[in-house]
């Protein structure tokens, strides 16, 4: 892959040009990193008070009885929020759907095991969560690819 990058102060915003030859995966995550956008913050609730989330720090957001929780270490807080736009907002952040009502982040999974339905995925907090077989294989590419251990 060849790069050029032009910087002239004539120039009013940035633009980007890609040229190729066909679609792949590679320019699909390029343009995922160029249109992220400024990191955004995620609100959840807890005792009545707004905190903020630090998407590093949640192991897995899940949906029960509509409404939407994030766990962090032994703390479960709720986010005012629909699951699917919390998984688009964290989706940068290495989170990735585990089943219909649970997205993890794969970058806090110290290991998993197999289980009946699917697996089961441990993280260094201790909390647990069953992946669904529907999504193991997406999982397993996507820890194989670029999904990155803590330094732990």
């Amino acid at each position: 892959m060849k790069v050029n990058i032009d910087i002239d102060d004539t120039y009013e915003e940035t633009s980007v040009t890609i040229q190729a030859k066909e679609w792949t995966e590679e320019l699909e995550e390029i343009v995922k990193v160029v249109k992220k956008r400024k990191q955004q913050r995620l609100f959840g609730i807890e005792s009545d008070q707004t905190v903020l989330l630090d998407p590093s720090e949640i192991d897995y957001v899940y949906a029960e009885k509509r409404k939407i929780f994030a766990v962090l270490n032994d703390r479960t807080i709720e986010i005012k929020m629909k699951l699917y736009e919390v998984e688009e907002m964290l989706a940068p952040h290495d989170f990735t759907r585990f089943s219909k009502s649970v997205i993890g982040n794969i970058n806090r999974i110290e290991r998993f095991e197999l289980s009946f339905n699917g697996l089961c995925v441990y993280f260094h907090t201790g909390n647990k969560e069953y992946v669904t077989r529907k999504y193991v294989a997406a999982i397993k590419e996507k820890l194989a690819k670029g999904g990155q251990a803590d330094d732990r």
